[in-house]
């Protein structure tokens, strides 16, 4: 049964609301003032709460600053001295909705059974947001990987531009997440373009969008993603396969701060942090004259290696529990252990292919051996090994 709480000085009005909404099903507790409304807040889990603004003792609105800071439990206030000053303060203070007396008893049903819905619609949110960041946690205690994240601490709050280098599959992807999970643009969008996998005629329309009618498939204007990201982050995975003529306008983008779509004349500005990745030699790739020097500079502020898993191998017993936990989540099954011969095994393989390539072989112990995992199971279905061939 959802709950309510009245806080209101006058008894009649707190009388009539209690009628009405336990005859709605809801179960009601009541306070005669904000000091009294407050002790209930801390004592109780309600569903929405109804707050009157001129009270003794303490006003409603300071109790509205109170309520928020222990709960964000949907406050909806009522007042028959209101007036649209009082309105626009509560809302902004963080007030659900503002009704005025004598009560519209429909609007006021109506009002409370949004908020609840409301108040649902935010904790399924922080549920999936929980699960996503726990889907990019960053795994291991080496040396390595604290240095990593030290450096994250530091720079993830600013607004430097970030170059995060390292082999296929050592997790550059996750340090660019944690990058902008931490900044102030968390709540802003992120923005991930995989350059190697773009055609290079097509990279500069996805990245800085299109008019209609620019060129033979462009049916509809389209924002590229430095628009999309506007606010946020924009992550360029395997810039180094980015072609020189893209390079260039990306390199006008981060000077600028603005884009023009192909095909356009209007020149837009974007407020966007870039943050690029590359597996690849970047000095080689500037001697070859296959990368812009300049271009280099301005992303490259912040260099962050990420090393490969052969070189923080005592990751890898933490790394392969932490998949089995994921695995066999995913499979709906209980847990599995791994035996400590097993992991010492692990250990020894080269993992050319890093952490991407210890995650596929877990799952593969996960799906084809029984509890426990043991080094002939590592042995057997290790890495490069198949199906046991």
């Amino acid at each position: 049964m959802p709950k309510v709480l009245v806080i209101d000085d006058e008894r009649s009005i707190r009388g009539t609301l209690r009628e009405i909404l336990e005859y709605e099903k809801f179960g009601v507790d009541e306070a005669a003032d904000g000091m009294e409304g407050l002790d209930k807040v801390s004592e109780g889990k309600y569903d929405a709460i109804l707050l009157d603004i001129k009270m003794p003792k303490m006003d409603g609105l300071e109790v509205l600053d109170r309520i928020l800071d222990k709960t964000d439990t949907p406050v909806i206030m009522i007042s028959g001295h209101g007036n649209i000053e009082t309105a626009v303060e509560a809302i902004k203070k963080g007030a659900f909705d503002y009704i005025e007396k004598p009560l519209d008893l429909n609007r006021l049903l109506v009002t409370i059974r949004n908020a609840m819905d409301r108040s649902d619609l935010i904790t399924e949110t922080r549920k999936l947001r929980r699960k996503v960041g726990k889907a990019y946690e960053m795994i291991g205690a080496s040396r390595e990987m604290e240095g990593i994240k030290e450096m994250i601490e530091k720079v993830a709050p600013t607004n430097a531009r970030v170059l995060i280098t390292g082999e296929s599959g050592t997790g550059k992807e996750l340090v660019a997440r944690w990058l902008h999970d931490k900044s102030p643009r968390a709540r802003a969008p992120f923005v991930e373009v995989n350059c190697a996998a773009i055609p290079a005629e097509l990279i500069e329309s996805q990245l800085f969008g299109h008019e209609k009618g620019s060129f033979t498939s462009a049916i509809k204007q389209r924002k590229g993603d430095f628009e999309q990201a506007s606010g946020g982050t924009l992550f360029l995975d395997e810039i180094g396969d980015m072609s020189l003529s893209a390079q260039a306008k990306v390199l006008r983008a981060l000077q600028e701060n603005r884009i023009t779509r192909v095909g356009g004349e209007k020149d837009i500005v974007v407020d966007v942090r870039v943050i690029a990745a590359t597996n690849k030699d970047m000095e080689a790739e500037i001697k070859a004259g296959r990368f812009r020097e300049d271009l280099y500079h301005r992303i490259g502020v912040i260099i962050i290696p990420v090393p490969p898993l052969s070189e923080r191998k005592e990751d890898i017993p933490v790394l392969a529990r932490h998949f089995i936990e994921k695995s066999c989540a995913g499979q709906g099954k209980a847990v599995m252990d791994i035996t400590g011969e097993a992991l010492e095994e692990l250990k020894k393989l080269p993992w050319t292919g890093n952490v991407r390539e210890l995650q596929n072989v877990i799952e593969r112990l996960t799906i084809l051996c029984d509890p426990p995992i043991d080094m002939d199971d590592v042995k057997r279905f290790g890495p490069g090994l198949g199906q046991g061939g």
